[in-house]
């Protein structure tokens, strides 16, 4: 898995009025716990803290907080409801001798059988939730659809990485392909012309019957 690095500053607990001081320079609070490991209360650069907020991959972060360098994961952040900017970030520190627990993101590839018989493609998750040795972690997990008919569903129990265990519930859907309005149209009016062709012959063979007869 990707690393990445950030650089912060350890910080007291203070006072509301002290952190709001903090927001306004563009610091984000933040902490830093794990096991073994005593609670480490930092800021980060908001700008900074955005590369890993603002994307849909994943890292190892190596965090350097006053010159000591820990590794990470981000774990949960908070937002302000009405700017949307980050107000508090947990990280939680992680170690080469144990397995990580992280959310990796999904990859699609291939066009499915099902989109091109007219049905709609719809992706329900967008991560897993995996365990692995940190050097086993994969940066993505790719799911291919190549295959998925209409009315069929691809689910996290499908899905097999090798060195990693697939921590989200087996029967949650990846995707699924789904018929489309139009398509399941098209369908109908075939179906009834098909129909209406049969009812057609049906009735000129009785005709043909009953001149014969006569």
């Amino acid at each position: 898995m990707k690393t990445i690095s950030l650089t912060g500053t350890s910080r007291e607990i203070t006072k509301k009025s002290a952190i709001k001081a903090l927001r306004k320079e563009g610091l984000v609070p933040c902490v830093l716990y794990g096991q073994d490991l005593e609670n480490i209360h930092f800021t980060l650069e908001e700008r900074d803290l955005l590369k890993i907020l603002n994307t849909p991959n994943s890292y190892i972060i190596e965090l350097n907080i006053d010159g000591s360098v820990y590794k990470a994961i981000y774990h949960a952040v908070q937002f302000h409801p009405v700017t949307d900017n980050p107000l508090h970030v947990d990280f939680l520190s992680v170690s080469d001798k144990k397995p990580v627990v992280i959310n990796v993101p999904i990859v699609i590839t291939g066009a499915a059988q099902g989109v091109r018989e007219g049905g709609k493609l719809h992706v329900l998750t967008r991560k897993l939730k995996v365990s692995a040795e940190m050097d086993k972690l994969p940066d993505n997990i790719e799911v291919d659809v190549t295959k998925l008919k209409i009315g069929k569903s691809i689910y996290a129990g499908d899905i097999t990485v090798e060195g990693v265990n697939i921590l989200t519930p087996k029967n949650a859907i990846i995707c699924a392909v789904k018929m489309t309005r139009v398509a399941i149209g098209v369908a109908a009016a075939e179906a009834a012309g098909t129909e209406g062709d049969v009812e057609g012959a049906e009735a000129e063979t009785e005709g043909a019957e009953v001149e014969e007869t006569n």
